[in-house]
This record gives structure tokens, sequence and C-alpha cells, in this order.
């Protein structure tokens, strides 16, 4: 990543402390905020300190602090909110929704009524689709990661 997206990038200028936001967590690693347009109120998004522009390009040793954060703010939320429900998502490339290009997770409270859902078209696999899918799959991951997968 050049230097001037960084530099450009929203989230970086908020963890600068060069834009305005509503932080309700912070510590070395990670920030949480407001999202300041929220599916509902009191939607929060999780930020790695640390640009990264998606969740593969995060660094390992950073995902325990941002888990570690989402679980916190996640309690906080249902303990000060009371939603029946929330989602812990991440949007990953344009076509996934993504707009702005620093990783972080959204935790949005749910309700029983608030009609968000996902339209959903479910596949079906035909034959042996679905043993080649993983196949192709699990030869990425022995690749990348030398493990064996059972």
């Amino acid at each position: 990543m050049k230097t001037n997206q960084v530099i450009e990038c929203e989230f970086c200028k908020i963890i600068r402390g060069e834009a305005p936001a509503e932080i309700l967590y912070k510590d070395q690693h990670v920030i949480a905020i407001l999202d300041i347009k929220p599916i509902h109120y009191g939607h929060i998004l999780v930020i790695p300190r640390t640009h990264s522009a998606t969740f593969l390009e995060v660094p390992e040793d950073q995902l325990a602090n941002i888990i570690k954060v989402t679980k916190i703010v996640s309690e906080a939320l249902v303990d000060a909110l009371k939603p029946p429900g929330f989602n812990i998502f991440s949007n990953n490339g344009k076509a996934a929704g993504q707009s702005v290009f620093h990783f972080h997770f959204h935790i949005t409270p749910r309700y029983s009524d608030d009609n968000i859902r996902f339209v959903l078209k479910l596949k079906k696999y035909q034959n042996d689709a679905m043993a080649l899918y993983a196949n192709r799959i699990r030869q990425c991951i022995n690749s990348h990661h030398m493990l064996e997968v059972h």
C-alpha cells in the first residue's frame, strides 16, 4: 500500500486524531467507534490501528487483539442497548460492499422487526461439485500453510 493511501484513509485519520469520531474503546492495537451511518443506532466499527485493506492483509499477530476487542464492545452493546440479537460482519473487497479499504468489523444490534434480510439465492452442489470445490480449497490451505486437513 502506498503511503499516501494510508494518509488519506478515513480510519487512519481517526486513529491519528485528525478526524472526529465517537470513540468507544481504544488500546495500542485497536480502536472501536460508532459508525456515522449506522444500520441501527449503536452500530460499532472495530478497527485495527495498523492499516490493512482487507482481512487477508491483517498480520496474524494482530488477529487475537481484534477479536478480543470485538467481544468486549459486543458485550457492552448488548448490556447497554439490550437488543435481542446482534451481527458481527466484515465486508472485504468492493464486490462484498467494502467502502472504506481499511479492514474493520461491524457490530450492529438486531431486532426481530427490523426488516433487514440478506436476500439469498442458495445454490445446491450438483454431482461431485462439492468435492471438487473442497479439494481446490484444501490444496490451497495445504500449499499455503503446510497443514493436513482431515
